[in-house]
């Protein structure tokens, strides 16, 4: 019989993630953490967003800490990091997709 060890990421008494190694584990329940302050921020920031808007945005940040932060202190975005090129392929699957369901 094999012992296997996993580190799981709860908030709220939900379990959000399982991981196999503790650094991953740490990095994730950071991440979140990063996410939930970022959601106060964003709450009371004077722009019409629903809650899931800023709590999609707010993970999509946290995701992306060190692009944004780059960003923030001058620099430019990396072309590779474009969102525009997910939202293309995003696109393409969804063309794909009711091509197929035509047929």
């Amino acid at each position: 019989m094999a012992v296997v060890v996993k580190y799981v990421v709860e908030r709220n008494g939900v379990e959000r993630m399982t991981f196999t190694s503790k650094k991953e584990a740490d990095a994730y329940d950071k991440m979140l953490d990063i996410a939930e302050n970022l959601e106060e921020l964003l709450g009371a920031v004077d722009v019409p967003l629903s809650e899931q808007q800023v709590e999609s945005l707010s993970l999509q940040i946290a995701k992306q800490k060190d692009d944004f932060m780059n960003v923030l202190k001058g620099a430019k975005p990396t072309a590779d990091k474009a969102p525009k090129k997910a939202k293309a392929a995003k696109t393409d699957e969804n063309v794909t997709e009711l091509k197929t369901k035509e047929a």
